[in-house]
């Protein structure tokens, strides 16, 4: 069944922007927007949310554009430890580079950059010294001894006030940043603090998209943004300080409940003597959340979310195989799983891609060997499979089967001839001494852009692949660095069964 729309973007858009500039109005001068979540290409929200543009806070903030800017955060300490961003497989720094360029691409150039939690790490320093030569301001921030718990020091000249102040000089500034823990908050606040010592009026709130406060604790999109952040122990929860002010159910999560004592405290430490946060009585009052007025199908936005959970099962079972994920974390997905009623089968390419690997070995009796299958569901529902073989990966096999469905070319023609195939094999076999002769994804992809010059069925081929985006994927066994990275390329949303292959993950 093709996936069913739940989400307007376009009603959302109005909405949010209202509501932003609502906002604005209640302070003085000036606006510190958190923007939490990802800014740009914010895959999570468009797979749960099905029909969100996975840019649509670019959209949200080219509509606010000329009352904006955009001060962008990241960890030194993320940086200094090569932190890998799950979504892209990059690192921190490079993220932050990025960024940088995608957001000038959309003609929204960030006014500076804030490395925090800063003590002189040579590599911190380094990325540094790339962003100054690409002409943005940087400035450092270092931790504050007791941060967040000692208020009186935070609130002090030797807290905030060490703080370099950001100039900024249009009423909303947008600090977003490279993942959670890049100090957002920290920046923000600091900012708040420099601006009442001077005698400005301005003020903080949040926009995050997850959890949507007005969706009861356990529906599926918000129980999907506790998988989505099951290896940092995220929760989702009734807001106590929202039910108290006003007598009303609001969903938050634990970390904003949990730090809003805090939270205020400095804000009202800033403000001084007899200050009170305008219109926070609960973290719920601080966010500028709109998501739900977009929902415009519950069934359709619940049943994607389900499908959410059960892919970020798979995503933490394979990182746990390949030693980067602790078995707590896959533990929580399977509990979050049953909690939604639904096991890993539920997701209609698993089942397939396993016939595939068990037909593989059942076709094979007697070799040995590992026996790999693959699947794809097209956009019409139909699902593709393909298994490996000594010429070439499950994965690449299930992508020349998916893409010659699309285009609609005949089983018997190939896309790729057979000697073109050997003398890869043999390139990597005999030239470059490689283990692994069959061809992965990447490489089977470069094969089919090289026919497509003389072979009209592999030009077909070639725009077909264009429809995968998107599109469901799941292997039974880890891909190889090269079939991960063809994959992630095309947009698929892949999914394993983690069995290790020979050589395991660093295979090529």
């Amino acid at each position: 069944m093709p996936v069913k729309i739940g989400f307007d973007n376009e009603k959302y858009l109005q909405e949010q922007s209202t509501a932003i500039l609502d906002r604005v109005a209640k302070f003085g001068d000036k606006l510190y927007l958190e923007f939490g979540g990802k800014l740009i290409f914010d895959y999570h929200a468009a797979r749960v949310l099905p029909g969100y543009d996975p840019n649509v806070k670019i959209k949200l903030l080219q509509r606010l554009k000329d009352q904006i800017e955009i001060v962008f955060c990241v960890s030194a300490q993320d940086v200094a430890k090569g932190r890998i961003r799950g979504d892209f497989g990059i690192t921190y720094d490079v993220a932050t580079l990025k960024t940088i360029d995608d957001l000038r691409d959309y003609d929204l150039p960030i006014t500076a950059v804030s490395i925090n939690r800063f003590s002189g790490e040579p590599q911190a320093v380094q990325l540094k010294n790339k962003i100054e030569r690409r002409g943005f301001c940087v400035y450092t921030q270092s931790d504050i001894e007791g941060y967040p718990s000692n208020v009186d020091l935070i609130c002090s000249a030797d807290g905030y006030g060490k703080n370099p102040y950001i100039k900024t000089s249009k009423p909303i500034v947008i600090i977003t940043g490279a993942g959670p823990g890049s100090g957002k908050m920290a920046t923000g606040l600091s900012q708040l603090y420099h601006d009442h010592q001077a005698g400005r009026s301005s003020g903080f709130a949040k926009f995050e998209t997850f959890p949507i406060w007005c969706l009861p604790v356990e529906h599926p999109v918000n129980v999907a943004y506790e998988a989505a952040t099951a290896d940092i122990l995220d929760f989702n929860l009734v807001d106590p300080f929202h039910l108290a002010a006003y007598n009303k159910t609001a969903v938050n999560y634990n970390r904003d409940v949990e730090n809003f004592p805090i939270l205020r405290s400095i804000i009202e430490c800033i403000l001084g003597s007899g200050g009170r946060i305008p219109h926070y009585q609960s973290p719920t009052d601080m966010g500028v959340n709109c998501a739900y007025q977009g929902i415009i199908d519950d069934w359709a936005v619940s049943e994607a979310a389900r499908q959410e959970i059960i892919r970020r099962y798979f995503r933490y079972n394979w990182e746990y195989t390949i030693g980067v994920e602790k078995k707590e974390t896959v533990d929580r997905a399977l509990a979050l799983m049953r909690q939604v009623g639904v096991k890993d089968s539920d997701r209609k390419t698993v089942l397939p891609a396993r016939k595939a690997a068990e037909e593989a070995e059942a076709n094979n009796k007697g070799n040995k060997g590992v026996f790999a299958g693959a699947a794809i569901e097209l956009k019409s529902g139909q699902v593709i499979t393909g298994k490996n073989s000594p010429l070439m990966h499950s994965g690449s096999a299930v992508l020349l089967n998916a893409v010659k469905r699309i285009a609609e070319i005949p089983d018997n023609i190939d896309l790729l001839p057979v000697a073109v195939i050997h003398n890869l094999s043999e390139l990597k076999r005999d030239v470059m001494d490689m283990q692994a002769e069959s061809l992965n994804v990447r490489e089977t992809l470069m094969a089919l852009s090289i026919g497509a010059a003389g072979n009209p069925s592999a030009q077909a081929g070639m725009e077909a692949l264009k429809q995968l985006r998107g599109r469901e994927m799941h292997m039974t066994h880890i891909p190889s660095r090269g079939d991960e990275a063809g994959i992630r390329r095309l947009g698929l949303n892949l999914t394993t069964d983690a069995v290790l292959t020979p050589g395991g993950y660093f295979l090529r």
